[in-house]
């Protein structure tokens, strides 16, 4: 799922919901807002509508944002308050070394707008003076590792060090495609004029950076075909991003040696040099192709072109950290064109989430300090064994799965790894500096400690206590590697949590996205993965075929739905994702029907029980979003568009039905044959 008050909301919330260790501290209010909806329009006609109109209408897009929903405006009170913390830290000198003292400093270079714009690109120069000076295609390879090293700017292709897909016990070192600056390979490639536009945009921005960084028009239009041409031609040898949803294809092991036979045109022993490792006996290179083809591109190219390739990657990375025009220049791109924004974020929010990405457990902590109690972990685990029932419920009741398979099943089901509020450990920054002596310098540090914290990890076990996301995140997530499910501390408020209302609305949210997030297990892509995360089949046969025939209905639906005039969703891309959402549901309502099957539920503002669970849930999905970035979403997003979480996962779940009566004269009403039905 996508992305803060914070102290009592954890708190009480989590206290309120009776399902947890059989609490009854509740207020049993609705959960409902009933200015957030709009009941002028029949539920069955746009649900979406109908639940967060009032919303949506109370919400229009300000300038500043391309989309705005539920988790935005979490986040953005989120960063409120970390900004009253970091600026807390700000205003006063700090002992060299400490937290204090490095949140601190480095909020106050990122508000230090005088001290950017009177550097300019100074803080580049160096490294764009040595990457002018190759003149060697040998060097080229060692030139893009030094970057990604010590600034942390990816270029060529992409590498890092993680589970072993079949081994998830050990970390071993991993390459596959990247150097597209543009994301999705369809920028470079599609013809429509909308795409066409982008792409003119793009080298537009190009220029931009190189005039800035000093080099003449002329200069700069020559430099601008060359990235193009490189860029080019890796989107031409690229996997789609639905094709990067398939783990098995993406999955080659090989040895050292195989590595440098089945790409010989890359010093492979200058690259692991580079990156101060020696070299490993074997490696996952999960897409070669495009890094052959990156190899073709050092040997047969003139070194001046991959100058201008190297040259663009470090402006492209460092403009939102140099002056005032280099970061206009990137928003001008990156936020109007591609996402249809107005204007820039405030430069207080920039620099909150600089600290907050560079700094994020540090922060973190200070956060969890204040605003999340260590007793509501415990009863947030509770819930999340009631939804565990819940879905070992739903797999025994699945026909299409054999006994054998569900026996596996619940094994993978009962070693889910729960991770609730934040790490019992948290990350050692000691050894990174930030110094007053430029913004960019700092990202540097930042990058490179994080470097040499994910290489140090290589041949070592996988530490499965390290969280991939920090506690102030609006979000949750799944970790097939790892077989886990986490929701930091920051989810656990409204509309998430709701501390007032009763397991109606706390199901329809909470409890849905903790269903989502252990759908995921079993997705198409989960599914995949054991119960101790390692890719492989364990599904008896007949099972895959028969969950890829069910699977294939929610593709075909999502792909019939029309987001923009003459622009369709992508099925096959959001299929994990609409399944977890389809699972969620479906596990939701059956652990909220047990949880109150002895007690039921009154009625209230006008809504069953089982009507405001429904309700609940369509409200996390409220939000405007503009058309440019429903157009990136569409192109890259696994995650369906939010009015098409409630619009296009609802009407395949019969409760829903129930609840709202709606009939065939419903436009949202599909026939019950035309269902996906799975979980």
């Amino acid at each position: 799922m996508n992305k803060k008050n914070y102290l009592t909301v954890a708190a009480m919330a989590l206290a309120m919901l009776s399902s947890c260790g059989g609490q009854k501290e509740v207020k049993n209010t609705s959960g409902i807002n009933l200015a957030n909806m709009d009941t002028t329009v029949a539920a069955g006609q746009d649900f979406f509508r109908y639940v967060c109109g009032g919303w949506n209408d109370a919400h229009p897009l300000t300038a500043e944002y391309s989309r705005f929903g539920t988790f935005d405006e979490l986040a953005e009170n989120n960063q409120k308050q970390l900004r009253e913390l970091i600026e807390g830290l700000a205003a006063q000198q700090h002992e060299a070394g400490t937290t204090a003292q490095k949140v601190g400093d480095l909020y106050n270079m990122a508000m230090d707008s005088v001290a950017r714009n009177e550097q300019g690109y100074t803080p580049v120069k160096p490294m764009l003076d040595k990457i002018a000076a190759l003149t060697d295609k040998g060097q080229i390879i060692p030139m893009s590792v030094e970057m990604r090293r010590y600034q942390g700017i990816g270029t060529y292709f992409n590498y890092y060090v993680y589970a072993d897909p079949k081994n998830s016990v050990l970390n071993i070192f991993q390459m596959g495609q990247g150097g597209l600056n543009l994301g999705e390979k369809e920028y470079y490639l599609d013809t429509d004029s909308i795409t066409e536009n982008i792409r003119e945009q793009y080298k537009k921005y190009i220029a931009k950076l190189f005039t800035l960084a000093g080099f003449s028009e002329a200069d700069a239009q020559k430099k601008v075909a060359d990235v193009m041409e490189i860029e080019t031609s890796i989107a031409k040898v690229s996997r789609s991003a639905t094709e990067l949803r398939n783990p098995e294809a993406n999955y080659h092991k090989m040895s050292y040696a195989e590595l440098k036979k089945q790409i010989p045109g890359i010093d492979w022993d200058a690259f692991m040099t580079g990156l101060g490792i020696q070299a490993p006996a074997e490696l996952n290179v999960e897409q070669v192709e495009p890094i052959q083809e990156v190899a073709r591109l050092i040997n047969e190219l003139p070194v001046s072109k991959h100058v201008s390739y190297l040259e663009y990657n470090l402006l492209d990375a460092a403009a939102a950290c140099l002056d005032d025009d280099f970061v206009a220049a990137r928003f001008d791109f990156y936020g109007k064109v591609m996402s249809g924004r107005q204007v820039n974020q405030p430069r207080w929010k920039r620099a909150v989430n600089s600290v907050n990405g560079m700094l994020g457990e540090l922060v973190g902590e200070m956060y969890v300090e204040k605003y999340f109690p260590a007793a509501a972990k415990e009863r947030m685990v509770n819930l999340v064994k009631n939804l565990q029932v819940a879905l070992g419920e739903r797999i025994d009741a699945q026909e299409w799965m054999s006994d054998s398979t569900k026996v596996r099943a619940h094994e993978k089901l009962d070693a889910f790894r729960v991770k609730v509020g934040y790490p019992d450990t948290w990350k050692d920054y000691s050894k990174l500096e930030i110094k007053k002596d430029s913004y960019w310098a700092n990202v540097c540090r930042a990058n490179e400690w994080g470097f040499n914290d994910m290489i140090g990890r290589l041949g070592k076990p996988v530490d499965r206590d390290e969280w991939l996301m920090t506690p102030q995140t609006v979000n949750a997530y799944y970790n097939p590697s790892t077989n886990e499910i986490c929701f930091p501390a920051a989810i656990l408020q409204p509309p998430f949590f709701n501390m007032d209302a009763d397991d109606a609305a706390n199901y329809g949210a909470i409890g849905v996205v903790i269903g989502h997030e252990m759908t995921h297990g079993f997705d198409d892509q989960g599914r995949q993965f054991d119960k101790d995360g390692n890719l492989r089949d364990w599904w008896a046969e007949g099972d895959a075929d028969r969950f890829k025939e069910r699977a294939q209905v929610m593709v075909d639906f999502f792909n019939n739905i029309e987001v923009l005039p003459g622009l369709h969703g992508n099925g096959q891309l959001t299929l994990g994702e609409n399944l977890a959402d389809h699972g969620g549901l479906n596990v939701a309502y059956l652990a909220f029907q047990n949880a109150t099957k002895d007690a039921p539920l009154e009625v209230k503002d006008g809504f069953t029980p089982e009507q405001r669970f429904f309700i609940a849930y369509a409200t996390l999905w409220a939000g405007n979003i503009r058309n440019e970035q429903i157009r990136v979403y569409t192109k890259s997003d696994p995650h369906s568009l939010g009015e098409w979480r409630v619009n296009g996962a609802l009407p395949h779940i019969q409760a829903w039905y129930d609840a709202f009566h709606i009939t065939p004269d419903d436009s949202l009403y599909v026939a019950p044959e035309k269902r996906v039905n799975i979980w």
